[in-house]
């Protein structure tokens, strides 16, 4: 908990007006572009599995090494262990670690799953019910609240529109990908989305925010071709990023093909297929959403790794929707689709 002396912060406590100052240091209280050739039928991927080499040391004859440490050895193995300390820390975590917005930050409280440090405001905000919910929420939780003037809140803030909140938390870890495909018997049958290349936060953001509210029960993207769940993302996704549990795949074709032989059905959006989503019977089963980029839609291998390919069919001049879109109007089918059964 930050000093109520610490430079250029105020403590915030709750008052009848909205918000007010304190003078303790904290609360005392408790389809996607159009991607390659037409495509009737997708190819199931069979892929060949990589020869492995078998590794052979040979003698390079030289005599052994002395015992005698080397010049610089022991900083160039510091540095080593650095930089291997730095990407495992990087890849057990896939960010979330600061959220902005007001309804991603209530969001963040309310489902207590994650360790949250601070929240900032700005001072001199409007009364705001959501204001008041946030800063109660905090409160049971004994989460210390700073009121920061404008100034310093903006180099604090990383989006375009933090609405005055901000809120520092430990960062998302992400969940295996075969336990995607296991959900609890009690409930509905595993129902993925998987992105292949979405670079957009704002799209990225907006379809886990669609594909929540749909039932979405697990995400995937790819661990190199797709942003972290930046300030941005967990912004535009108005806190679903707390509810939606996700995996990163190294590669986007081996996940699916993974998924495959765990009983998942792989459904692709591609607007050159010829069968619709609204003629898909395979709602009914475990089944992951695929969805391409922005530009470029479903990749080659992505797409033969598919199970069955899907289009959006389009009345207007316009010839293709935004990723997000086109993700929400299948996410939705899905759902409209397991209702009726």
């Amino acid at each position: 908990m930050a000093k109520s002396g610490e430079r250029g912060t105020t403590p915030v406590r709750r008052s009848a007006g909205g918000i007010a100052r304190g003078n303790t240091a904290g609360s005392a209280r408790g389809g996607p572009a159009k991607g390659g050739p037409a495509r009737g039928k997708s190819a199931n991927a069979k892929s060949k599995p990589r020869s492995r080499g078998k590794a052979t040391s040979k003698s390079s004859g030289a005599s052994k090494s002395s015992n005698a440490p080397k010049s610089g050895s022991r900083a160039s193995a510091a540095r080593s262990s650095k930089t291997t300390h730095r990407a495992k820390r990087q890849a057990g975590n896939i960010g979330g670690d600061q959220v902005e917005g007001r309804q991603a930050v209530r969001e963040l409280l309310l489902a207590g799953k994650r360790d949250v440090r601070e929240v900032f405001l700005v001072a001199g905000q409007d009364p705001a019910p959501i204001l008041n919910d946030i800063i109660d929420l905090a409160d049971e939780a004994k989460i210390p609240i700073r009121q920061v003037s404008r100034s310093r809140f903006e180099t604090m803030s990383r989006t375009e529109a933090p609405q005055g909140v901000v809120a520092l938390a430990a960062p998302l870890r992400p969940v295996p990908l075969e336990e995607l495909a296991q959900v609890p018997a009690a409930a509905a049958k595993p129902f993925i989305v998987v992105v292949d290349s979405v670079v957009d936060p704002h799209n990225l953001g907006a379809l886990m925010r669609s594909a929540e509210a749909a039932g979405v029960t697990g995400f995937v993207f790819s661990r190199h071709r797709s942003p972290r769940i930046s300030p941005t993302v967990a912004k535009v996704a108005a806190g679903a990023v707390e509810h939606l549990p996700i995996a990163q795949a190294n590669g986007i074709a081996g996940a699916l093909r993974d998924l495959a032989k765990l009983g998942v059905w792989n459904i692709g959006l591609d607007a050159a297929a010829e069968a619709s989503v609204w003629s898909m019977n395979l709602a009914d089963e475990p089944l992951a959403l695929v969805l391409g980029s922005e530009e470029k839609g479903l990749s080659r291998l992505v797409r033969e790794s598919c199970d069955l390919l899907v289009n959006i069919p389009i009345s207007g001049v316009t010839p293709s929707l935004n990723v997000s879109a086109a993700g929400a109007i299948a996410c939705f089918e899905v759902k409209r689709q397991r209702e009726k059964l």
